[in-house]
Parts: structure tokens; C-alpha cells; sequence
């Protein structure tokens, strides 16, 4: 058995993103658990599709911005794409989520940040994967989070059952 490079699906990265977007929808109420699922498996693909040929665990932050979720006062076009299968308008995303969120969806790492100028928090972090040219390459992104303490990541796998 001759030993994988890399792991090319994008499976933990994907559920990571949706289940906090999902979770940031459930926190405000106004959505049942039902809308909250087709909302889910909507986005899952939408992601999925949106990030098919943009995923390099080699270069894991190569097309870093394509693969990023940008809400800044204007609604991401997958979030908003996903919504609609649930019957939500874009005035309603508007009031559901925060007006700047910034979801970056990378192999090995989904982090997310609200507010232009909050801090970063991981959401998740394959232990030890990252490929050990990508220590050299600090973005500001791993600039800001150096000496940043995440949150639990443990509510994370509670979300996506």
C-alpha cells in the first residue's frame, strides 16, 4: 500500500465553514432546524462546486481569496444562493448575519474573523498536516494570529452530526 500524499477532499474544511454559518443562523432563532438542514446541504454543495478545481493541500494558500466568504455589507453570492433554497430574502441574511464576516476556508484551516477589524479565530485545524513549506510563508493572516489563543473547537463536531 503505497502512502497518500496530501488528502485532496475538502470534507472537514467544508463542514467546518457551513456548520458555523449555519450556527450563526441558529443562534438568531428565526430559522427551524429543518430550514437550518436544506440550508446546510445547499451550501455544502454550493462550496463544494465553488471550490472543485481551487484546492491545493500542497500550496494550502493558494486561491485563498477565491475560496474566502466575504460578507461586507454586501451578502456573499453562495450564502445568499444557499438562503434562497430556504425562502430567505436578502433583507432578512441582512439581519440574520453579521454585516462584516470574513470566512476563510483554506486545506487544513477555516478561520473566520467579524468585524474589519476583529480578531481571527480558528474554527478548524488539522493537527500537524500542514506541509512544512507553508511555515516559511507567514500571510498577515498567521501574523495576527500568532499569540492568539482559539476558542474550543469541540462545539464544532456537536454542529455537524
Amino acid at each position: 500500500s503505497h502512502r497518500r500524499g496530501p488528502r485532496a477532499d475538502m470534507v472537514p474544511e467544508i463542514a467546518a465553514a457551513v456548520g458555523f454559518v449555519s450556527g450563526l443562523l441558529r443562534a438568531r432563532g428565526c430559522v427551524s432546524e429543518q430550514q437550518l438542514q436544506v440550508f446546510s446541504g445547499a451550501l455544502r454543495e454550493a462550496l463544494t462546486e465553488h471550490y472543485k478545481h481551487h484546492w491545493f493541500p500542497e500550496k494550502p494558500f493558494k486561491g485563498s481569496g477565491y475560496r474566502c466568504i466575504r460578507i461586507n455589507h454586501k451578502m456573499d453570492p453562495i450564502i445568499s444562493k444557499a438562503a434562497s433554497q430556504i425562502g430567505l430574502s436578502l433583507p432578512q441574511l441582512y439581519q440574520l448575519l453579521p454585516s462584516e464576516l470574513t470566512l476563510w476556508v483554506d486545506p487544513y484551516e477555516v478561520s473566520y474573523r467579524i468585524g474589519e477589524d476583529g480578531s481571527i479565530c480558528v474554527l478548524y485545524e488539522a493537527a500537524a498536516a500542514k506541509p512544512p513549506s507553508s511555515y516559511g510563508m507567514l500571510t498577515c493572516k498567521n501574523q495576527m494570529m500568532l499569540g492568539r489563543t482559539s476558542p474550543s473547537k469541540n462545539y464544532i463536531m456537536t454542529v455537524s452530526s
